[in-house]
């Protein structure tokens, strides 16, 4: 029996050779489970071998002794040498002949790649890395049959989002059910893209009807029309689907009609609605003391529900009132001034109405669980960090207690279960602070993890303000360029294999790339996030060149107390 007979009886393996059918990249050298793969480049036919044909965020594939196939991520390229007096005395720059001999002999390049998944021949799905390939096991680049094996297919339950790093032709594709089955982030300093890439991602939830998205939309990105800083023109969620399905609620109808966007109503909210809870949110912004805002529900108390018409008014009848609690020792004077001056920021929102006829929160929760998503834009109220806070704290608190009824009577067989909902705030941070996180109703969506079908969609540029608990529960991150080390922390905190991913995400180009990892897709991914385009609008079902008119109607006058 020849060595080669004794070697494959010794180990049985599917002897097809990586390197036959996808461009062989060099051989497995050292490395670990926890620390990844050392990978030594072949020398290749180019000057320089492999080494400028790697980038960091690549996959790579490395045959196992058996049929397994390692799945694995490039994290480091790095350039060793076996002889360390070349780097006291390389060849002179003229001298091309040396610098070959020693690049194909004593000079060559390393690379140091994570194993995420196997592939297994026999396995419908990959599987979680356990142990690691053996020295010298071949390491070739991937192939779109690989990625595809991971990825899969895009169908009900699956949407393309990206493509891989110079594998444009190739799909990833996320789970869009384990995407809303708990709360998910999209990180990214400004200018990365962010609004353009949760947009195609709540375009894709809204498409596969999984669920309703509650959006509130700070900069009017997301219901109509936007332009890029080129001036290039994007459909907004309610021109890609019609108004059965997308209605854009504004708290500025004059913006709105200034802009030339469509809305199916304005949303007006009554004085003697709002609750202490409403504005104690506004407590750092406002400046309002632990003390004034204890004032607040005392007022509440003694006033009933018009105690913030009266704090608003400036009629003698309601001062006299308040002056009465002055008097008698309850209510200290100088916090009754301090309130009432923090207050005039009020005056100045004019969705806050004396009184408004219809139950707002009944025909938002009625719209959301029929499978209609809202986006609510704020016009130039997205300038005022309290409004924007305001209303979504007022709305969301609101929606959530109405989505807990119901699930509530599903548990005890009187009804049905909810639509799954998704949140979508931006300047997340301002409401998930550490020191609020714990007191809010955002932090406690986060932390149910859809228990009352109810998750957030967090859009921010300073993850590193986020509480820890909060982003501890953060399913899936969509995390495009970072630079605050701080931030970077932040995204990475309770991520497995957090340290290899961290040059990955340092190296990604300033727009369309991201880096997605979590709950919703089988392993870190780079991507180049889809176009926000023709093509999309098409796969969504929406003709090139279709006038959006055709596909909007506007609301009946009084549907949100217009």
């Amino acid at each position: 029996m020849n060595a080669k007979s004794e070697l494959d009886r010794i180990f049985p393996r599917d002897r097809t050779e990586l390197s036959d059918q996808r461009p062989r990249l060099g051989v497995v050298v050292g490395g670990s489970l926890s620390k990844g793969l050392a990978v030594k480049l072949d020398a290749g036919d180019l000057p320089g071998g492999l080494i400028e044909q790697l980038a960091v965020g690549r996959y790579v594939v490395v045959q196992g002794l058996t049929s397994r196939r390692f799945f694995c991520i490039v994290t480091d390229i790095a350039l060793e040498n076996t002889n360390p007096a070349l780097e006291a005395s390389p060849p002179v720059e003229s001298d091309i002949f040396r610098a070959e001999i020693y690049r194909s002999s004593l000079a060559y390049g390393r690379a140091s790649v994570a194993p995420m998944l196997v592939l297994e021949r026999d396995a419908e799905q990959p599987r979680p890395v356990k142990t690691i390939p053996a020295h010298f096991s071949v390491v070739a680049q991937a192939s779109e049959q690989d990625v595809a094996s991971v990825f899969g297919a895009e169908d009900e339950h699956h949407f393309h989002i990206g493509s891989p790093l110079e594998m444009e032709g190739v799909q990833v594709n996320i789970n869009l059910d384990r995407f809303i089955e708990r709360s998910s982030g999209v990180f990214g300093k400004s200018g990365t893209g962010k609004s353009f890439i949760t947009r195609t991602l709540l375009a894709g939830i809204v498409n596969s009807a999984k669920a309703s998205c509650l959006i509130f939309d700070m900069h009017n990105d997301y219901g109509w029309a936007v332009r890029d800083e080129r001036g290039r023109e994007y459909k907004g969620l309610q021109q890609l689907f019609n108004a059965d399905r997308v209605n854009v609620i504004t708290l500025d109808p004059e913006t709105s009609q200034a802009r030339g966007d469509r809305h199916d109503g304005a949303l007006r909210i009554p004085y003697d609605a709002v609750e202490p809870e409403d504005v104690a949110m506004l407590a750092g912004v406002l400046a309002l003391s632990e003390v004034q805002v204890n004032a607040l529900y005392f007022l509440r108390r003694r006033l009933g529900r018009q105690w913030f018409q009266k704090l608003l008014s400036d009629e003698e009848v309601n001062r006299e009132e308040l002056d009465e609690y002055v008097e008698k020792g309850e209510l200290i004077k100088g916090t009754l001034g301090a309130i009432q001056r923090k207050f005039e920021l009020f005056r100045r929102m004019g969705f806050l109405q004396p009184t408004v006829s219809e139950d707002l929160i009944e025909t938002l929760f009625q719209k959301l669980n029929s499978g209609v998503s809202i986006v609510l834009q704020f016009g130039t109220y997205g300038d005022s960090l309290p409004a924007y806070m305001f209303v979504a704290n007022y709305l969301t608190r609101r929606i959530h207690r109405r989505y807990v009824a119901a699930k509530n009577k599903a548990f005890g067989r009187k009804g049905d279960d909810p639509r799954p909902l998704m949140i979508v705030i931006e300047e997340a941070h301002k409401f998930l602070d550490p020191e609020i996180a714990q007191h809010t109703i955002f932090g406690a969506i986060a932390r149910e993890l859809r228990k009352y079908n109810v998750t957030l969609l967090i859009v921010d540029q300073r993850p590193s303000g986020i509480d820890d608990e909060v982003m501890s529960q953060i399913g899936t991150r969509v995390t495009c360029l970072l630079d605050n080390e701080a931030d970077i922390r932040a995204v990475f905190s309770g991520v497995s294999g957090a340290g290899a991913l961290r040059e990955v995400l340092a190296r990604l180009d300033t727009q369309q790339q991201a880096l997605i990892m979590g709950h919703a897709v089988p392993m870190p991914v780079v991507i180049r996030a889809r176009d926000y385009g023709e093509e999309l609008y098409a796969a969504l079902g929406m003709p090139e060149g279709a006038d959006a008119s055709e596909k909007v109607q506007q609301a009946k006058e009084g549907l949100f107390g217009n």
